[in-house]
């Protein structure tokens, strides 16, 4: 019987689960390091920013620098939980196409 495969190793692995790599240290022509780094004390990579590869590679410029600069804009590890933030954040719309309809609709 094979083993099934869990935890850690499967999720930040290769494979159907995950492949999952740093947008905040990107490497030449497009690719990316691994997710992690070794140590904090040790590492020169500053904290990583880690999403799947697929989701990476779908990501422009932009929103991979909005990412990277609101994670690392936030305290990490408070209570000694890890600190997320939303990989990509939908704008808000002007609320004043909202106001005129609702007044078109007043009127009519």
């Amino acid at each position: 019987m094979a083993k099934p495969q869990g935890g850690l190793t499967a999720w930040f692995g290769k494979g159907p689960k995950g492949d999952w790599v740093d947008i905040g240290a990107p490497k030449k022509k497009g690719k990316f390091q691994a997710c992690g780094r070794k140590s904090a004390k040790s590492s020169k990579r500053k904290y990583p920013k880690c999403v799947p590869r697929s989701k990476a590679k779908s990501m422009t410029a932009s929103q991979i620098k909005s990412a990277v600069s609101r994670k690392r804009s936030k305290a990490q590890g408070v209570g000694g939980k890890p600190t997320n933030v939303k990989t990509i954040v939908k704008r808000k719309t002007s609320g004043s196409k909202s106001r005129n309809n609702k007044r078109k609709n007043k009127k009519g």
